[in-house]
């Protein structure tokens, strides 16, 4: 996968000094910059998002691709304030052709199920839009174990179909290893769920959020700000697990997007 920064490329770039992704995957990120120009959110595919002014005056705006959106050209579009087109760019959605995977699932793990407040916690970090930047490019990976379960996969439990794909990176990791932040934020999950086990959620500003679960130990507390690398807790096997792993998602304003594009190399598949 590609790095956000660098691998969110070739950009269309204009006169206008507009740039936006040419070309992305299903689940991944489209980056938009913006200059001289009266824009202040972006829309494609029916789905707007706010851009937001950069320290160098450039306007910066992420839009996330559904996992489960068709191929094809769509039209990204830059607004004013009165949410009239400024700008217009062709954005090409290309099919990520992800795998399937079978879980194979225990009478007790079937049994769980989220609690009202555990869906309105993940739900809520979802939905964040802090004004202030925290993170950088590039992503840290959580831990340094290699990936057994990539991003995306249509997930089969006992041989059915789930009707889920898996919304995150695995990282098989032994009990116990360190979690670091995947980048600068403010903790706002530091709990214990049902369904998601040991659980912290880090708003990283602008519409990124991250949440790790499945965590045996939180050792960060709720309002705290992290930097990136920082500690966070240990890897379990809490919750919906099958074994000690760190389920690891990236959210852009509400959608899970393919984490392994924000970092700057490719996580190594298990056994390879």
């Amino acid at each position: 996968m590609r790095a956000l920064l660098l691998a969110l490329s070739p950009f269309a770039l204009h006169a206008s000094g507009v740039t936006v992704t040419k070309s992305v995957l299903q689940g991944e990120t489209v980056r938009i910059e913006a200059s001289g120009l009266d824009a202040v959110a972006a829309r494609m595919n029916g789905k707007p998002v706010p851009l937001f002014r950069q320290p160098d005056g450039v306007m910066l705006g992420l839009m996330p691709v559904k996992v489960l959106g068709e191929p094809g050209e769509y039209d990204l579009e830059l607004l004013s304030k009165d949410g009239e087109v400024v700008h217009s760019e062709p954005v090409t959605v290309g099919d990520a052709d992800f795998p399937v995977q079978n879980i194979v699932a225990t009478k007790q793990m079937k049994s769980l199920t989220t609690t009202p407040d555990e869906r309105a916690a993940i739900a809520a970090l979802k939905k964040a839009v802090t004004p202030r930047r925290y993170w950088q490019d590039h992503f840290r990976k959580p831990t340094p174990q290699c990936q057994n379960s990539p991003f995306g996969v249509q997930r089969y439990h006992n041989g059915k179909p789930s009707g889920n794909f898996h919304g995150g990176l695995d990282l098989r990791s032994p009990a116990g290893t360190p979690i670091h932040a995947a980048a600068d934020g403010v903790v706002k999950i530091s709990k214990v769920f049902r369904l998601h086990g040991g659980t912290i959620g880090i708003d990283h500003g602008q519409g990124l959020t991250t949440l790790y679960i499945h965590m045996s130990k939180l050792a960060v507390a709720e309002g705290r700000r992290v930097r990136q690398g920082d500690i966070i807790g240990n890897v379990g096997s809490t919750g919906f697990a099958t074994g000690p792993h760190l389920h690891w998602a990236v959210y852009v304003h509400g959608e899970p997007v393919n984490p392994a594009q924000w970092l700057e190399k490719t996580p190594v598949r298990c056994g390879q």
